[in-house]
């Protein structure tokens, strides 16, 4: 994947945080992202995104992990104009026509870059914003007037990894930066059931795992949530496969010993997907 930019010195870096204004501490969003179609539906779980969008402060910019972009290696979106990713098929034209035209901040990208020590962050011009991003994201700030910065998911590194090198960007709080997490804690669309997609339903493995998660969450109890691969059959059931999971640790890893969290959508959708979400501070 193409590198742009070159290394900055800690001068370049003083400069460049300087132009994005201290601000108090932005929260952190987890947000269950679901179907597609929620991008353009109107449905209890946008009302949801929209009302936390008005209640936390506007932002200077936003970083998402998105669980739509996995690569090999980290890498952060840097260019001037993100353009919007339609990556899913099968559904009506009307959601492909939605254009997200938010800015990107190739300064958000630099400062994500160097303040990430544990391994190489490239600053990738291909990309864009994917519907993970864009679908939940529209609903927050629907003029697309605050920059956005993707950050890719390493598909190579175990969950402890994404959990240490969340912890790395936590000062981007201080600087107006909201931090989203976009993916789904329970996602198996192998076990979907198909007649109940707009229902609010769920298998007894998805409500335990569902559950489980809830109450380490809460509890701040993390540390079985980043060993998820040994925490039994509804679990593995739950996370068949990591991506849609490991932005909610990358949100958990922000969570400051004073901050409290707020679980918002929290409610099953056809048999095996959960639209959990929740606000950190």
């Amino acid at each position: 994947m193409p590198l742009i930019g070159t290394t900055m010195n800690l001068r370049d870096l003083d400069k460049m945080t300087s132009n994005m204004s201290n601000t108090g501490q932005m929260p952190v969003l987890f947000l269950g992202h679901g179907s597609p179609m929620n991008a353009i539906e109107e449905n209890e779980f946008v009302a949801g995104f929209r009302r936390i969008g008005k209640e936390i402060p506007k932002p200077n910019a936003i970083l998402c992990v998105s669980a739509h972009w996995e690569t090999r290696g980290t890498f952060v979106t840097a260019m001037q104009n993100p353009k919007t990713i339609h990556d899913f098929g099968g559904f009506p034209q009307a959601l492909f026509d939605v254009q997200y035209p938010a800015p990107g901040s190739p300064e958000l990208a630099k400062q994500t870059k160097n303040l990430i020590t544990q391994t190489e962050v490239g600053l990738d011009d291909k990309w864009g914003l994917d519907h993970g991003a864009w679908s939940v994201i529209k609903h927050l700030y629907p003029n697309a007037n605050i920059p956005v910065v993707q950050m890719s998911i390493d598909y190579t590194k175990p969950a402890r990894y994404h959990y240490e090198l969340a912890k790395q960007i936590n000062s981007l709080r201080q600087k107006g930066v909201l931090i989203i997490g976009s993916g789904n804690m329970v996602h198996n669309l192998r076990r979907v059931a198909w007649n109940k997609l707009n229902e609010e339903f769920a298998f007894d493995w998805a409500t335990e795992a569902n559950e489980t998660m809830k109450s380490h969450i809460l509890s701040g109890d993390f540390q079985p949530l980043i060993d998820f691969k040994s925490q039994g059959k509804a679990f593995d059931l739950a996370i068949p496969t990591p991506e849609h999971y490991l932005p909610l640790l990358y949100s958990l890893a922000l969570k400051e010993d004073n901050e409290k969290i707020t679980l918002f959508n929290d409610k099953p959708v056809a048999g095996s997907l959960t639209m959990t979400s929740l606000k950190i501070g």
